[in-house]
């Protein structure tokens, strides 16, 4: 079985499960490497459930055994996180000593999920929805704000309107309250998940303004309450989680806008081109005179 279909499995089940299989599968979802390299024993206290727990989520998503659940994982995962099984303590002391190709090879696997998570058809419906938004809100918080950031900085090139949520003083809260149906909201954030962005996504949910959600997966609280969900990677064999898969996600979001922008785009594509020239934005060196 394809560690897609055990994902799919996992996706379609989630809501008939009960609360403690549902903590089990959500672990489950946002750690293949470790539950593809780790013991039951080890996976479940992991995901702070018990080995029987794990047991009858195997039976509840129709497989035979916990063995045949982790399978798909194991396969698919094992050699892009180098056989790590387990992420090393910041207290280790020997984190400089971890060898790259690991870390290359998980980063060419988040890299490739933005192809293998999201649809053609998806990331277009995303990019049509930023373009048709009234207002548009990019809020990412912690390690999700960089990817926020480049965001709200590619896409102020390509349409008016375009809005940045920061953190200073808790002006964000404020800048979320001010949206109003035909905004748009833009979050992205991955396990753990930023408590803040959460909130952000339901107060916009219950002010019906449209939520395009940049996160780790289907049972991702913000993939269960935005309108539209967009699907990236972060395994990594080091201390923290990678953020090439979202930042590779953001980058095709924005070609996406670019490219089905039309005229509008072109035109203030070139009024900001003019105008950083203008202002000589850029460094440039100047002509030697000649003598």
């Amino acid at each position: 079985m394809p560690y897609r279909h055990l994902s799919h499995l996992l996706d379609s089940h989630f809501d008939r499960l009960s609360p403690e299989l549902q903590r089990a599968a959500r672990w489950v979802r946002e750690h293949p490497a470790e539950l593809g390299l780790q013991s039951m024993r080890q996976s479940a206290q992991a995901a702070s459930v018990s080995p029987a727990t794990m047991t009858r989520l195997s039976r509840a998503l129709g497989l035979d055994s916990f063995d045949a659940m982790r399978r798909p994982s194991m396969l698919a995962f094992a050699e892009s996180v180098g056989g790590t099984a387990k992420r090393p303590s910041a207290t280790d002391g020997n984190l400089s000593a971890a060898p790259l190709d690991p870390l290359a090879q998980a980063q060419m696997v988040n890299l490739n999920s933005v192809r293998t998570r999201n649809t053609p058809e998806q990331l277009q419906a995303a990019a049509q929805s930023i373009l048709d938004s009234r207002e548009l809100l990019f809020l990412g918080l912690r390690a999700s704000f960089g990817i926020a950031y480049h965001l709200h900085y590619t896409c102020d090139w390509l349409r008016p309107n375009t809005r940045l949520a920061t953190d200073a003083g808790g002006a964000w809260a404020d800048q979320v309250l001010a949206l109003a149906p035909g905004d748009l909201l833009v979050v992205v954030s991955q396990a753990p998940y930023t408590r803040q962005i959460v909130q952000a996504a339901q107060q916009a949910r219950a002010r019906s303004v449209h939520v395009l959600a940049l996160t780790d997966g289907n049972l991702s609280p913000l993939a269960r309450l935005a309108q539209q969900s967009l699907f990236f990677d972060t395994a990594s064999p080091a201390f923290f989680h990678s953020m090439t898969g979202a930042q590779a996600l953001a980058e095709t979001l924005i070609a996406c806008v670019a490219e089905q922008g039309g005229a509008p785009v072109v035109q203030r594509l070139a009024q900001r081109q003019h105008a950083l020239q203008a202002a000589h934005a850029y460094w440039e060196k100047k002509p030697t005179a000649r003598v």
